[in-house]
């Protein structure tokens, strides 16, 4: 028998929370068989983790050597760059709504859609810049339904720092966080040049001192994919 290649689904996905049509990116892995259970990896800037991440290649490769869990990528592309802001920023007036969307009605479709776990540790939220920095809010104020979050170079301000500080069921987290240590001058979209690695370390600070989960570590790099590709068997490897 020939072996199935894997395949990436395109689906649309009405929000009621965001009044729009969302686009997911489903992949399932080329073993896949609904007679298993299967993690979910959810990720924000969806085609990014496809194209520059290669996740559904990593999943298979890392999958084929029993080296993480059977798992379901689910990738949410943004549609353009304000969009994003909108969405991912903690100050964004979408964000609240965003998050919603993934807690409320993103994941009960997954879990009827698919052979899940429906359970708060073998769902993952993966983002990076503004994407990782949503991914940890929607952790922060769903730890019962997301209990596993990577980070590949957060935005972080005030009202991230003040979330995590204020957040009591550290228990329920599993959180992966790296930063480049080159990304000291970050070109954004709408805030001029900002230093990423200084408010990153604060951050990191701030997890260890409240005593979260959490892996960190500093990489050799600046703020592109050409970092955080090399980093997706570990983050995945260490996550599922």
């Amino acid at each position: 028998m020939q072996e199935r290649k894997h395949k990436l689904e395109e689906q649309s996905f009405y929000s009621e929370s965001l009044k729009q049509t969302i686009t997911l990116l489903v992949y399932l892995p080329a073993n896949f068989s609904p007679l298993y259970k299967y993690s979910l990896l959810i990720a924000q800037d969806g085609r990014d983790y496809v194209m520059y991440g290669r996740t559904p290649r990593v999943i298979d490769e890392l999958m084929t050597d029993s080296k993480i869990d059977r798992t379901i990528f689910v990738g949410i592309p943004y549609t353009y760059v304000k969009d994003r802001r909108d969405k991912y920023h903690p100050e964004g007036n979408q964000q609240a709504a965003y998050i919603r969307f993934l807690a409320h009605e993103l994941v009960p479709y997954l879990d009827q859609t698919y052979p899940t776990y429906q359970m708060g540790k073998t769902r993952t939220l993966i983002g990076d810049s503004l994407g990782a920095t949503v991914s940890l809010m929607t952790a922060l104020a769903y730890p019962h339904t997301f209990g596993n979050v990577i980070m590949h170079s957060p935005f972080v301000n005030d009202t991230v720092l003040k979330a995590v500080d204020s957040f009591t069921d550290i228990s329920l987290l599993d959180l992966y966080h790296v930063i480049g240590t080159e990304e000291t001058d970050v070109k954004t979209t709408q805030d001029g040049v900002l230093d990423f690695l200084t408010p990153n370390r604060e951050l990191h600070e701030r997890m260890v001192d409240k005593g979260y989960h959490v892996f960190y570590d500093e990489f050799n790099g600046n703020h592109t994919w050409k970092y955080w590709q090399k980093d997706m068997n570990r983050a995945l490897e260490t996550m599922l």
